[in-house]
């Protein structure tokens, strides 16, 4: 069905509706999914970090008062502090002494290794609270530590009280975050998608039935309408269409009248023009100079008189006025006749019609023998024309169980391939300076049609032209 290749179409404007739009939406979607990540994440970290930080200064001022003691009863008061600390179930408090040893935990006298992140080292360097938050080195857990320097009486900084905290629940809650933000763009990605769908979906079916009857006026179809729903710019392109065909149609009309007057206008002296220079050439009296120039207007006036039978063709073929009259042929026998008749009138220009036989049964057919040789004879006058210059055209016939094949080929210069999908149009010339009305393969295209075949054009191999008729034994 026709209908096809606009659907092509249409889902290739969709999806690249949808590609750009979503797109568009993924990108800034993305953007804020993790704008508010890191904003939540920074917020958080901060957040227990400010906590930390507080808890670290105002116990190192607590512990201020036991710098004076001795280092034994300091170190006893440490591990006292430790052993009653609430909050050991989500922070562990360290007391770690100058050399980076763990004198008193939460978790124990001595739990676990002595630490090795850089808060201890830059906390006894700089006598500041100094904060880590990373991978521990021991455990590859992520941690955040906060190290406050304790200094004793005489200046000397002796240790750090530290705090430490796994992420673990911290990241997870961002990560829960970060879902909980996906999970939103996905929501908006699919109500753009719907939305989307609906909008492209009330602009592209109008169009595409502007496309499919769009296509059908450019292929000749003038005078047909465009059902109008929306008043809108589609609207206004439905408009323009539907004038555009109405115009087309009427002048199509007022050209094939004027062309089917005019043929039948020229009918009458051209038949007289025929007649009288035969009745001239079959008498006497005539010097050779003046005989040459009859039979060049005898000539001359043949070949107009072909031109005015393609136009009445023509118009016919436009009013739908052709018919077929269909009988029983001997399409062989016919096609031979044609290629020797026509052969010893190309002979007379130097050109040679070679008829390839062969030994194939070609059956009967249904068909109106006096339109197929109308077209056999179009095509080798073609064929002289266009590829004369090669001196040679060969012409075939054979059977191949379904269709009766006609094929002539000449030796000329072919055509270009741009032009190939053009030369069965009505007026259409190309590049061609051969004389004629541009009309004759147009006719010859329709006729074979009406038989059901088809007629191809193409370029040989080694130059020149190839016009095959294929014809359906049975119709």
């Amino acid at each position: 069905m026709g209908g096809l290749k606009p659907v092509k179409k249409i889902k290739g404007l969709r999806r690249r509706w949808i590609i750009n739009t979503v797109s568009i939406v993924c990108v800034l979607g993305l953007i804020c999914v993790l704008g508010v990540t890191a904003a939540f994440a920074s917020y958080y970290y901060s957040a227990m970090e400010s906590d930390m930080r507080y808890r670290a200064r105002t116990t190192t001022e607590f512990f201020s008062e036991y710098i004076n003691l001795s280092y034994n009863e300091y170190y006893q008061s440490c591990i006292a502090y430790a052993q009653g600390f609430e909050d050991k179930d989500v922070i562990e408090l360290q007391f770690i002494n100058a050399g980076g040893r763990i004198v008193a935990s939460s978790y124990g006298k001595w739990a676990g290794q002595s630490p090795t992140t850089s808060d201890i080292s830059s906390a006894l360097k700089t006598g500041q609270i100094q904060v880590f938050r990373g991978e521990n080195p021991q455990t590859g857990e992520r941690i955040m530590a906060v190290s406050s320097p304790m200094v004793y009486s005489n200046g000397e900084t002796i240790g750090v009280l530290r705090y430490v905290t796994s992420l673990q629940m911290v990241d997870i809650q961002i990560l829960q975050l970060a879902l909980i933000a996906l999970s939103a763009l996905l929501v908006v990605l699919g109500a753009v998608l719907l939305s989307s769908n609906y909008y492209i979906r009330s602009i592209l079916v109008p169009v595409s039935a502007i496309v499919e009857k769009a296509k059908k006026i450019s292929n000749g179809t003038y005078g047909i309408q465009i059902e109008k729903k929306y008043d809108d710019e589609i609207g206004d392109l439905v408009d323009a269409i539907n004038e555009m065909s109405v115009q087309i149609n009427q002048n199509e009309k007022m050209q094939t009248e004027f062309i089917s007057s005019l043929s039948h206008e020229l009918r009458t002296p051209l038949t007289a023009i025929t007649g009288w220079s035969e009745t001239i050439l079959s008498g006497g009296g005539m010097d050779e100079g003046t005989r040459r120039g009859v039979k060049i207007i005898h000539k001359e006036t043949e070949r107009l008189t072909e031109m005015v039978l393609d136009l009445l063709d023509f118009t016919r073929i436009q009013d739908g006025r052709m018919t077929l009259n269909m009988e029983l042929c001997d399409i062989r026998a016919e096609f031979e006749d044609t290629v020797f008749m026509y052969g010893s009138r190309l002979s007379q220009d130097g050109i040679v019609l070679d008829y390839i036989e062969n030994d194939e049964d070609v059956p009967e057919i249904s068909c109106d023998p006096k339109r197929l040789r109308q077209v056999f004879l179009n095509i080798l006058d073609n064929a002289a024309k266009h590829g004369g210059e090669g001196k040679r055209i060969e012409a075939s016939i054979h059977f191949d169980e379904e269709y009766v094949i006609v094929r002539i080929r000449d030796f000329g210069s072919g055509i270009p391939e741009d032009e190939i999908p053009l030369v069965k149009k009505k007026f259409y010339k190309g590049s061609s300076k051969a004389r004629g009305s541009g009309i004759g393969l147009a006719v010859c295209d329709e006729i074979v049609l009406m038989h059901g075949g088809e007629l191809i054009l193409e370029n040989a191999e080694g130059g020149g032209t190839i016009v095959t008729v294929r014809i359906p034994a049975s119709q």
